[in-house]
Parts: C-alpha cells; structure tokens; sequence
C-alpha cells in the first residue's frame, strides 16, 4: 500500500466573475496539467449577499462538466432545456454541458454562502454529447459516520457505499468530509487518479500535524493508494475529489473548452449563428 503525499498546495485567489460575483479562485489555467481531468475550481464564502446575488445570467459552456456543491446557501438556476430549480444546503448539481448549453445560476441571500463549483473535462469522444442535469439534494447523499470523520458521498463510492451519483464520462469520487480536531483518517484511492484536497474551513495535513493546510487552499496528491489526513486544531471542514486524468489536449476559452482552437472556433461560431443549442434528436 502506497500513501500519497502532497506534492503540490495552491493558494486561491480573490477574484470577481459573473455579474459581479465575489469569490475564490482555486484552479484554474496554470493548474490543467498537475490537476487533469479538473479544470477550474471556484470556491464561495460569505456573510455579505451583496458579494454574490449578482449571480450568472444565462451564459453558454460546451465541451465540459460543472460540479456545484453548497454546504451553507442557495442558488437558482434555469437552462435552455427547461430545467429550474434551486440547489440547497447540502446539496449540488451536476451539469453535462456537452454539445452546448445555456444555463444561469443565481445565489440567493442566505445568512452565509459556502461552497464551490467545479469543472470537469469532458474526453474528446464525450465533447458533443447530449447535455442533462442531475440534481442532489441533501437527503440524497449517503453519510457515513465514523470515529475520527464525518464522510457524505456525492459522487462514487466510499468503503462500498455508493454516492448520490457517479460519473458517466469521467469516474469522479466527490467526498464531502467534517474531520475531527487532530484525527487520523485514510481512504483508499484507485492508483493513478489525480486526488485532492480542498479546505472549506478549518485545516488538514498529510504528514501528523507538520505542516497544516489552511482554508482556502488546495492539495495535489502524489499517485498512490491511500490518502491520510490528519484534522488540524480546529479540525477541517473539507471535501476530497479524486478521478483519472484525460492526458488530452485543451483548447479552453471561457466558458467552453475543446481539445482543438478549431473547435473552440467553431463553439463561438455556433453561438453567433444560433446553431449552438441543437434539438435533442439531432
């Protein structure tokens, strides 16, 4: 058994994005390669709702998978398929975006907001297909409880357990996790799948308490196949993603990412032609 180490700590940044959406940056394009098949990762933390109602109007992505997650908050959100509803405490949504779609998320005061959205690569065979929704909602999501952790599946599978979903395309493992203040826990992980960790609150460390990581960062794992974490002093508030890299190439301009700037080309085409959102049978 190999125990993974952190081989890399990205430090989020304060960014604004949207119609003026206040939140932390965590990955992005300097990070593709090290984080391959997780594109970006926007990370939400407020008490202010003037730092987010402003929210995403309707915007277009193609080519890729959003993963939004709240542990504190809600956000509405509509789509050019005639999806709406609303994401809650505990709960997220994961959107195929595929061949093209058009969708808006708009946060709702709340006494806080925390959270984060993720973006997953969609592989090259996978770029044009058909986009869906798939809501989670806090009720949905197995809890496993444990001595030194808290541990609710989104996605995949923990110690045989399966998550509220699990990945068509890209065999994603979501863990959200409460980790007790200088705990111990480990988790196996499939040998060559990316990994990593980012701190909602509080702090965690893979070397027995050396070297804490703090809020608002992320930690690249080493390959292997078990992770273990330690809870810093106050213990962590955390979530561990892992899944397999795609090794291919990105072309990526803003909201939509293809393997080719051909393709990218051809994504704003679309969008300026209207031909971008195509009838489900075509």
């Amino acid at each position: 058994m190999t125990t993974r180490n952190i081989t890399k700590l990205v430090t989020g940044k304060s960014a604004v994005d949207g119609a003026g959406v206040h939140l932390v940056r965590v990955l992005g394009t300097p990070t593709i390669k090290d984080f391959d098949p997780f594109l970006m990762l926007d990370a939400f933390d407020s008490l202010n709702p003037n730092d987010y109602v402003r929210g995403f109007p309707m915007h277009p992505h193609r080519g890729i998978e959003t993963f939004t997650f709240l542990a504190e908050g809600e956000v509405s959100h509509k789509d050019s398929l005639g999806n709406e509803g609303r994401i809650l405490s505990g709960g997220a949504q994961w959107m195929t975006a595929g061949r093209g779609i058009l969708h808006q998320e708009m946060p709702q005061p709340a006494p806080r907001m925390l959270g984060l959205q993720l973006w997953v690569n969609l592989p090259a065979a996978q770029k044009m297909t058909i986009p869906k929704y798939r809501d989670i909602t806090a009720a949905n999501v197995p809890v496993v409880e444990e001595s030194t952790a808290t541990v609710r599946i989104l996605a995949g599978t923990y110690k045989g357990h399966p998550g509220a979903t699990s990945g068509e395309y890209v065999d994603v493992r979501f863990l959200h996790v409460y980790l007790k203040p200088g705990a111990t826990w480990q988790v196996d992980t499939p040998s060559g799948h990316t990994a990593f960790a980012y701190a909602l609150e509080g702090g965690f460390s893979a070397d027995k308490g050396k070297n804490v990581v703090p809020a608002r960062h992320a930690a690249l794992f080493s390959d292997g196949d078990t992770i273990e974490l330690q809870g810093g002093p106050e213990g962590a508030n955390l979530v561990l993603v892992s899944g397999p890299p795609l090794h291919e190439p990105v072309a990526w301009g803003g909201p939509i990412v293809m393997n080719t700037e051909e393709e990218l080309r051809q994504a704003y085409q679309d969008l300026e032609d209207n031909h971008f959102i195509r009838p489900r049978a075509s």
